[in-house]
């Protein structure tokens, strides 16, 4: 089956406002970036996310987030937005913190028909306690807080009942997928996307190498077409970014003084 879109804009044409989207990347490392934009475009808002981060502030879920289009954040980690923590702490976006492990098993549950599943991570804190913030009001009192979890001692080891997360639709990129939908992810973009891609009930893959079916040998597919109802691409490469840039000073020369 042929599954891939005319552009962007045609594979996302159907996600309405109110939408529960799982989206991968892990800061700005493969992150959907096309359809992100052509998702911005259409307008849409309400829109329920579960991903790893919300990119930056002029870049990927940022996009969105600039323009109150998030009602809710689904996250593990959310320290590179600005914008970000201005609408939480001002009562204007709902956010869900989530250990990242969990958030990794709740999205790879969901997408294998698993409801739930007990987990270490998170237990004698507020994870599983309940009581944290999700939600502010105005004057900066909370509105809504995160409910107590059931927990269940396994030998000697308490643990803490987590629900698998299964998405109206997912967004991710790959390197390299067919038109089929079987991708292949470059190194550390492998982070969050195979999960999402999981996770959706429709997920959408826009890659930057399309192939023919065959092309990708079965052993070097990470995400098999089965999980993978619309393929956008070939996407460009050029507008890539670097989330926070580092250096060191160059070591000096043998022959220097």
């Amino acid at each position: 089956m042929d599954k891939v879109a005319g552009s962007a804009a045609d594979a996302i044409a159907d996600i309405a406002s109110g939408s529960t989207i799982a989206v991968g990347g892990f800061g700005l490392c493969g992150i959907p970036e096309v359809t992100i934009a052509a998702l911005h475009d259409v307008g849409v808002d309400d829109l329920k996310i579960i991903s790893n981060n919300c990119g930056v502030d002029t870049w990927g879920l940022g996009i969105l987030l600039a323009d109150q289009r998030i009602s809710r954040m689904t996250s593990s980690y959310v320290g590179e937005n600005k914008e970000f923590a201005r609408q939480f702490l001002a009562g204007e976006l709902e956010v869900e913190l989530c250990p990242q492990g969990t958030l990794a098993e709740r999205l790879r549950a969901g997408g294998c028909g698993i409801p739930a599943f007990y987990t270490p991570a998170g237990v004698g804190t507020q994870v599983s306690e309940g009581g944290l913030p999700w939600r502010y009001a105005p004057d900066g009192s909370v509105l809504i807080s995160s409910p107590e979890k059931e927990t269940r001692i396994f030998g000697e080891t308490e643990y803490v009942l987590e629900e698998g997360i299964v998405a109206d639709f997912a967004l991710v990129r790959a390197t390299i997928g067919d038109r089929n939908g079987n991708l292949v992810f470059h190194e550390s973009t492998r982070n969050f996307n195979p999960l999402c891609a999981m996770a959706g009930r429709v997920t959408i893959a826009e890659v930057e190498r399309l192939v023919e079916p065959g092309e990708i040998l079965p052993e070097n597919v990470h995400t098999p077409g089965i999980f993978v109802q619309r393929v956008v691409g070939p996407v460009g490469t050029e507008d890539k970014r670097i989330e926070r840039r580092t250096t060191r000073p160059r070591p000096a020369s043998a022959g220097a003084a």
